[in-house]
C-alpha cells in the first residue's frame, strides 16, 4: 500500500497538480481530440514525488540519478518495452535504474493498481496530458506535460528545489510564444524564430559556463553605441547559415530539423566566450566575445523591474547593483542604452534571464524564465 509521503513538499502541491492535470490540461486534450492517459490522484502524485525526492539524494557508482517517470499504463504506451516483473516504485530502485534511462525521451511508466504504485518498464511516446515527474539533479523536481502541439520542449507545470515549491503560471502555455511577447523585434513573429529562440536559451543554460546574448535590430549599427570596440571577434561578412535555415521554411523531418539543432548549437556555443555574442533579429551573427560600455549619450541604470512566470509572484522594481553581478548589469545597461534590443542572459547556476524594455513602466524589465527552461 502508499505509505505517507516524508517529504513534505509533496503534500503541497499533490492536490493543485492534480486539478491542473484533470481539469485544465485534460479539457485541452479533449477539445482538441488527442489521445487521454489517466490523471495520478493526488495521494498517487504525493508518492511518485516522495520517491524520486529521496531517490535524487542517492548515488550509484558516483553518480546522482538523472529519471523521468511517466504516469501512464502500458496499455496506451507506443511500443513499449516491458519488464517481465514490475517493480515497487521505490528510492532504492529508481536509483538502480537511472543509468538505463538518463538519456532524453525515456521514460520511466509508472502504474497504479491495489492501492500500489509500480514500474511497468520504459516508453518514448505518451499522451499530451501526461503526467511526467523528472529528476534534474539532488533535491530538483520537475512536473511537465508533453506540448499538445507534439513538438519541442516539454511544458514545466511545478518546480520543487529543496522545501521550496514553484508553481508556473497557468496562463502560460506556450513557452516559444511566452519568449516571443518578450520582445517587438519583428523577426521573432514567425513560429519557427519562437522555437529557435526556445533552443537558443536551452542550449546556452545547457553549457554551465554562463553567456550574453545580445539580439539587435536589423539594418541598424546604433548597437555599436555600446560597444567597446573593437569587438574581439567581429564577423564580417556577417554569417548567415542559422538565417538562411530560417528562410528555408519548417520542414519537420529529420534532415532539416537536425541541421537546424546543430546551427542553433553552435551559435550558443559562442556565448560561452567572455564577453557578449551579437546576433541580429535575423539570426545572422554580427560577432562575438564583445564588451558591453554605457553609451556617451545615456546615464546608468538606476532601477529595473524583476519578474518571475510563477503562480502569485509580484513583479517588483529593484537596484542592479543589489541583485546581479557584470554581467547582468552590463545587460541591463545595454537594453537601457538601446531600448529596440534584448539581452538574453545564462548564469552559471542555471538561471536565465530576458533583458527588454518595458514601454509601459518605462524601464528595463528582467524576466527571470529558468524555471520555463529546466
Amino acid at each position: 500500500m502508499i505509505l505517507d509521503p516524508t517529504y513534505q513538499a509533496a503534500r503541497l502541491v499533490a492536490e493543485t497538480l492534480e486539478s491542473h492535470f484533470s481539469l485544465q490540461l485534460s479539457s485541452t486534450c479533449r477539445a482538441k481530440c488527442q489521445p487521454m492517459a489517466p490523471t495520478p490522484p493526488a495521494r498517487v502524485i504525493e508518492a511518485m514525488i516522495d520517491a524520486a525526492f529521496w531517490a535524487s539524494l542517492r548515488h550509484e557508482e558516483g553518480y546522482s540519478p538523472k529519471i523521468s517517470l511517466a504516469y501512464i499504463p502500458a496499455a496506451m504506451a507506443d511500443q513499449p518495452l516491458l519488464f517481465e516483473h514490475k517493480f515497487p516504485l521505490t528510492p532504492a530502485i529508481l536509483t538502480k535504474l537511472a543509468p538505463a534511462v538518463e538519456r532524453p525521451g525515456i521514460h520511466l511508466g509508472i502504474g497504479y493498481e491495489n492501492d500500489e504504485l509500480f514500474i511497468w518498464g520504459t516508453t518514448r511516446e505518451i499522451p499530451g496530458n501526461c503526467f511526467v515527474l523528472e529528476v534534474i539533479e539532488p533535491g530538483l523536481l520537475i512536473v511537465k506535460h508533453r506540448r499538445l502541439s507534439g513538438y519541442g520542449k516539454f511544458v514545466n507545470v511545478a518546480i520543487l528545489k529543496g522545501d521550496q515549491v514553484k508553481i508556473v503560471d497557468h496562463t502560460i502555455t506556450d513557452l516559444p510564444d511566452y519568449l516571443a511577447s518578450l520582445t517587438s523585434l519583428p523577426g521573432f513573429q514567425s513560429s519557427d524564430a519562437k522555437n529557435v529562440l526556445v533552443q537558443l536559451a536551452v542550449s546556452m543554460r545547457a553549457h554551465g559556463r554562463g553567456g550574453s546574448l545580445l539580439v539587435v535590430p536589423s539594418g541598424t549599427h546604433s548597437w555599436r553605441e555600446s560597444i567597446i570596440e573593437p569587438i574581439t571577434y567581429p564577423i564580417v561578412p556577417t554569417y548567415s547559415h542559422l538565417a538562411n535555415l530560417m528562410r528555408q521554411g519548417t520542414d519537420t523531418v529529420s534532415p532539416w530539423k537536425g541541421t537546424l539543432g546543430l546551427a542553433v548549437e553552435s551559435m550558443a556555443g559562442l556565448t560561452a566566450v567572455d564577453g557578449a555574442t551579437i546576433i541580429n533579429d535575423q539570426y545572422e551573427l554580427l560577432g562575438f566575445g564583445a564588451k558591453i560600455g554605457r553609451s556617451d549619450t545615456s546615464s546608468r541604470v538606476e532601477q529595473i523591474l524583476v519578474s518571475e512566470p510563477i503562480l502569485d509572484q509580484v513583479a517588483t522594481v529593484v537596484h542592479p547593483t543589489h541583485t546581479w553581478g557584470t554581467r547582468h548589469l552590463s545587460a541591463a545597461q545595454f537594453v537601457y542604452d538601446q531600448r529596440d534590443a534584448i539581452a538574453l542572459i545564462a548564469s552559471q547556476d542555471g538561471r536565465y534571464t530576458v533583458f527588454t524594455w518595458s514601454q509601459s513602466q518605462e524601464m528595463v524589465h528582467a524576466h527571470q524564465i529558468d524555471a520555463l527552461l529546466l
